[in-house]
């Protein structure tokens, strides 16, 4: 009986032991890469800035043109009625087609698990903010040459202008997804390291 006892003593502070030693040692956290990934940002961020191009060209395809009509000589124009709320529907395309680029560019840089971190990540946001930028200088560009009037309109005539943008914050749809998105996936991996080592 008193041998058991023992035994079990023993074994309780065996097992005391066995987690006293985790509070007495910590394991270390996995401190941030720097040096090491700042070639790769400089890539992600160009990368995803280039995609401000076709999202300039696809926006111009899908945005939709106002009507207007030729009500003086020297070529006024007037909006027909219901159309000048194509003014809002131009900015909302270009703010959902850039928030699914801003979806594609955080899932892609996620993907790219040897090179995980806050480095990566703000150089995603980056070039999301470029590509909004970019795509708002290229997207009328390309509106404008697609409803290019050759020549003089005559007086009473109904034209289709060209779609356009009237203010600068939609560009911040695309970086705002991009880090909306790593840090949902950050949360849903839950590794120290975000999993850098497994790649």
């Amino acid at each position: 009986m008193v041998e058991s006892a023992g035994k079990a003593a023993h074994r309780s502070s065996a097992v005391a032991e066995a987690w006293s030693v985790p509070l007495l040692f910590p394991p270390q956290r996995p401190r941030v890469v720097v040096k090491a990934d700042l070639l790769p940002a400089v890539s992600v961020l160009s990368t995803a800035a280039l995609l401000g191009i076709p999202l300039g060209w696809l926006w111009a395809q899908l945005a939709p043109a106002q009507r207007v009509r030729v009500v003086t000589p020297d070529g006024g124009l007037v909006p027909l009625e219901l159309e000048s709320w194509h003014r809002f529907d131009d900015l909302a395309v270009f703010g959902f087609l850039a928030m699914g680029a801003g979806l594609l560019i955080g899932l892609v840089t996620w993907f790219l698990r040897e090179r995980r971190g806050p480095v990566v990540c703000l150089a995603a946001a980056g070039g999301a903010l470029l590509a909004g930028w970019l795509g708002t200088q290229m997207g009328p560009a390309f509106a404008n040459s697609k409803y290019s009037v050759d020549s003089a309109p005559a007086l009473g005539s109904v034209l289709s202008q060209a779609p356009r943008l009237e203010s600068g914050w939609v560009i911040l749809a695309a970086p705002l997804l991009t880090c909306l998105v790593y840090a949902l996936m950050t949360a849903w991996n839950g590794r120290a390291d975000l999993g850098r080592r497994l790649g």
